[in-house]
């Protein structure tokens, strides 16, 4: 230590004399020590690290590692950036996670940069971003995350030309994170993955570095390898030799440093100081827009206690509460329920495997195929009109993922020794290879679905085409590509964004302002006409009780806190939460209030163009509720004007002056609003039905416990449902594993409280594997549902178009035939032909297994499936009140029997038993939907 400390004084008095050289070479063997060059050599922070809402729940994540590192850094809010001094004087930019920048931001970085700034970024960075903001960012990273992978990999260092700075064994380990995709010139891959073809996982240029993973995320990968690559790439810029001279600060650069979150973004933390009922400081950028106006109103009387919101977004704290976890490596405990969860779910893949190559299997026994266990065939099926077609070996998704080199049944054989094994290995204490085993088994399983052969029966396949991606369109033929995608890949029902933070897609004489981003188009008169001539439904899918949308402020560069054109305009038909919030703090949405008389007729008004002025065929309601509150924690919401008058009215109290402590009052208050958000819907569908008696009216929902939703949103689905309100039911039941979708999903399934209403699950694609997407689609189609819907259009990406286009896209028919129907417009034929399909199962199962079942049992079987196949054939040929009772009644007697039928199959593979039985469950929703419709609309 004293022969350092020697040293040290003896290189610093010779600075002078060596001058720029001695700087580089104290760098360096600060470097050697692993010691970061600024924690060592200045106070001042020489990194800033961006914050914004897209990393608002890693930021926990982000700060607990650069904390660890132990470097000084300058918090820069993104919603602050407006020019390039505004990305500071800080020599690095690390850039974590951030997928949206407007092209003034993006632009902003690129001048910022020319000064001699330096990029670290980890992530799908600016993905969701505009076209040409996308390119930019391109150009300054050197590439672009091009997709995730859809499993954990190891990350390696690159055979060749690997840079000095990224040769370092800490750096390598275990990550889930997506491929990089580097330009021509100017990058060299750092790292690459461990995957067929060694695809790069880290890319670098003299000026960026771009890490393929989401930085400070457990579920990307350990902090110590998060930690290991930042520490790399700072001291890899910061001790670069001339002429870079990275060691300056940037000129031009803010000075400014923030170093928490508290202090950063505007318009957040200021309204827990001034809590009044104010709509302030709405400056728009855009000259068009009206001057703001002010709504005042009293001060309410705050809860004594406020505990800060989560910064989750309410649907992500959905998705974790269900997730099954299993970290690969893990030695942490597994309990007895974590064991069986994790045993449960391994089998019920099983089940959705054999399923799904059963249907293949059944489809092409039916036009005479051999299927052998080693090589199997199929066809696309036409079900509806059997056809010959050309014969295709099937294609398992282990010839895509990486086959193991063995068959289904010796993958099935393989799962099952290690379905059976695993309580032994928890028993033993041998978490970390029990978590091992369970994931290669989910690997091998996976492999095993069939990913070239159509499988699917009519169904409602629906998606939401995003406002987003509408834009980015452009012109009636950029929006016909997307509808061609779509129609290729099955999908017959389009949800629409039509109405979005305040603003039409269309040019309205209703609503104030079209959407800025559209000009001289009318997006949703090309998307009508578009869905019709490819036999799709157009749906238009509007935003009802949230008025405006922060983020998309910042797309139009428009002031943070601005409500939207509508609110703006009329400031006295705002929502405020307890705090006199427009905005509930930690949300990012202004909302009306559903009680105020001006905002009902206002909404439907608006409605009433959409469906009268465009044929279109449904309308999907968003955001019918308020926004999220939580009670205990003292965060509430509903006090407009229109709303705290009324309730006193009906009261004698001012709903701000009572509390959850008050059980009666709370619960009349409770009550109250819920009451606004049922007579809306209510009113909304006897309006628009007498309009458009032929309407599909949806909704998208929560799928949340109905107390508690009715607690925290006010949001009272079953009972429009009951009601007979709404045709289809859309829970957001959003889930990166197929068994947390179906722990979301199933209560709402079996749930008996939604009279005639088809419920259909929402698919969130975002982040999810493909074939992980197909799996939740195999599970949708062995439960009993009609259908799904998946979110969104702009995550419709290629490798899920080749999947859906080959299991449930069209059928190229040379025929004149009817084109498949869409369960929600034709029931009754619906019903027919996926009765068909079960028969086909059944009769395949059968032959297959000649004996072990008495002929009897078999020729009975069949007789009474064969009467109500004649029952359903009847109704779907001539619909009439009298065929649809003899239907439904000789369904009730088969499913009374089938168990006792299947009593042989029901041993043997009771997943599949219940799969068939669940099938039957959809047929009688169907007619009971359909039952719904023929009174809707007589048939002679």
């Amino acid at each position: 230590m004293k022969n350092q400390d020697k040293y040290h004084k003896k290189a610093n008095s010779q600075i002078k004399k060596a001058g720029f050289f001695i700087l580089i070479f104290n760098f360096l063997i600060l470097n050697s020590f692993s010691i970061l060059p600024v924690t060592a050599a200045t106070e001042e922070p020489v990194l800033s690290v961006v914050y914004g809402q897209e990393n608002t729940n890693q930021w926990r994540g982000i700060t607990d590692r650069l904390q660890t590192i132990g470097v000084k850094y300058c918090v820069i809010p993104l919603a602050d950036v407006k020019s390039g001094a505004d990305w500071g004087d800080r020599g690095v930019l690390f850039l974590p996670n951030v997928e949206t920048l407007t092209p003034t931001q993006a632009i902003a970085l690129e001048e910022w940069m020319s000064k001699g700034g330096r990029l670290i970024a980890s992530g799908p960075v600016g993905s969701l971003s505009a076209p040409g903001v996308r390119q930019l960012l391109r150009s300054l990273l050197g590439g672009y995350w091009g997709f995730s992978l859809s499993e954990t990999e190891q990350i390696k260092p690159t055979k060749t030309n690997i840079p000095e700075w990224a040769n370092q064994t800490e750096l390598f380990g275990k990550v889930r994170g997506g491929v990089m995709i580097p330009n021509d010139m100017g990058s060299e891959s750092a790292a690459v993955w461990n995957s067929k073809d060694n695809p790069a996982a880290v890319l670098t240029t003299e000026r960026s570095t771009l890490l393929g993973w989401r930085w400070g995320t457990d579920t990307a990968t350990a902090a110590a390898l998060d930690n290991a690559w930042l520490k790399a790439a700072l001291n890899h810029y910061l001790t670069a030799p001339p002429p870079s001279n990275r060691m300056k600060k940037v000129a031009g650069g803010s000075p400014n440093c923030s170093t928490t979150v508290a202090a950063m973004p505007r318009g957040q933390g200021e309204t827990i100081q001034n809590s009044k009922f104010k709509i302030q400081n709405y400056s728009p950028s855009s000259p068009s827009s009206p001057p703001p106006k002010t709504a005042t109103a009293p001060i309410p009387k705050p809860l004594p206690t406020i505990k800060p919101p989560s910064s989750q977004e309410a649907i992500d704290q959905l998705e974790q509460a269900v997730r099954l976890d299993v970290a690969p490596n893990s030695n942490e405990p597994i309990d007895n329920n974590q064991a069986i969860a994790l045993q449960q779910e391994l089998q019920n893949l099983i089940g959705r495997v054999e399923s799904a190559n059963l249907a293949v299997s059944a489809d092409a026994a039916n036009v005479g195929e051999v299927i052998s266990s080693d090589k199997q065939s199929s066809t696309h099926l036409d079900t509806y009109t059997p056809q010959s077609v050309k014969e295709q070996p099937m294609q398992l998704a282990s010839t895509k993922l990486g086959a193991l080199g063995m068959s289904k049944e010796q993958a099935l054989a393989q799962v099952r020794v290690i379905v059976k094994n695993l309580p032994l290995l928890i028993a033993q204490k041998n978490y970390a290879l029990a978590r091992q085993q369970w994931l290669t088994a989910k690997t091998i399983l996976w492999q095993q679905f069939p990913v070239n052969q159509r499988l699917a029966q009519p169904e409602i396949r629906a998606v939401w085409l995003d406002r987003g991606t509408i834009v980015r369109a452009g012109s009636k033929a950029g929006l016909a590509q997307i509808f061609d995608r779509l129609a290729q890949a099955g999908i017959n029902t389009v949800f629409f964004e039509t109405v979005n933070a305040g603003y039409t897609i269309y040019p309205s004489q209703v609503a104030k302002e079209q959407n800025p981003l559209i000009r001289g188009w009318d997006p949703l008169a090309d998307a009508v006409k578009l869905a019709h001539e490819r036999d799709m439904e157009l749906h238009a899918w509007v935003w009802t009780f949230a008025a405006g949308n922060q983020r998309h402020n910042q797309i139009l560069n428009l002031n943070p806190n601005y409500p939207g054109p509508v609110l703006a305009a009329h400031p006295d038909w705002a929502n405020y939460d307890n705090l006199g919030n427009m905005i509930p703090v930690g949300q990012t949405k202004p909302f009306f209030d559903p009680a105020n008389p001006q905002v009902r007729e206002y909404l439907l008004k608006l409605y009433e163009e959409i469906v009268t002025r465009y044929n279109v065929d449904g309308l999907q309601l968003d955001y019918i509720r308020y926004p999220f509150q939580d009670p205990s924690a003292g965060r509430t919401y509903g006090y407009g004007k229109a709303a705290r008058a009324q309730f006193q009215q009906l009261t004698g109290v001012d709903p701000v002056n009572i509390s959850p402590n008050q059980a009666d009052l709370w619960q009349k208050w409770t009550t109250f609003r819920t009451e606004q958000v049922n007579s809306f819907v209510a009113q909304l569908s006897q309006q628009l039905r007498q309009k458009r008696p032929n309407l599909i009216l949806s909704v998208a929902v929560f799928p949340m416990p109905e107390l508690e939703r009715i607690q925290k949103i006010q949001q009272d689905w079953e009972n429009w449902a009951r009601r007979g309100d709404v045709d289809l039911i859309v829970p957001m039941t959003y889930a990166l594993d197929t068994s947390g979708f179906q722990r979301l999903a199933q209560p709402w399934i079996a749930s008996k409280q939604l009279g005639s209403t088809l419920l259909i699950p929402g698919i969130r694609l975002l982040s999810l594997p493909t074939i992980g997407a197909f799996d939740q689609l195999q599970l949708v189609r062995d439960l009993p549902v009609s259908g799904y819907a998946l979110f969104a259009a702009e995550n419709f990406n290629n490798d899920l178009q080749k999947l859906f286009s080959n299991t449930q896209g069209r059928v190229q028919s040379t025929t004149s035939t009817k084109t498949e129907p869409i369960p929600q417009r034709q029931p009754f034929q619906t019903v027919a032909i996926r009765y068909t399909a079960l028969q086909r199962e059944w009769k395949f199962v059968f032959q297959n297994d000649l004996p072990h079942r008495p002929a009897q049992t078999i020729s009975d079987f069949n007789n009474q499936a064969e009467v109500l196949g004649s029952a359903l054939n009847q109704l779907a040929a001539s619909p009439n009140p009298s065929k649809l009772l003899v239907a439904r009644a000789s369904l009730t007697r088969f499913q009374s029997q089938f168990r006792v039928l299947m009593s042989q199959e029901l041993k043997s593979n009771s997943y599949q038993v219940k799969v068939w039985e669940n099938r039957l469950v959809t047929i009688e929703r169907l007619l009971r939907y359909g039952e719904r419709r023929l009174q809707l609309r007589p048939y002679p």
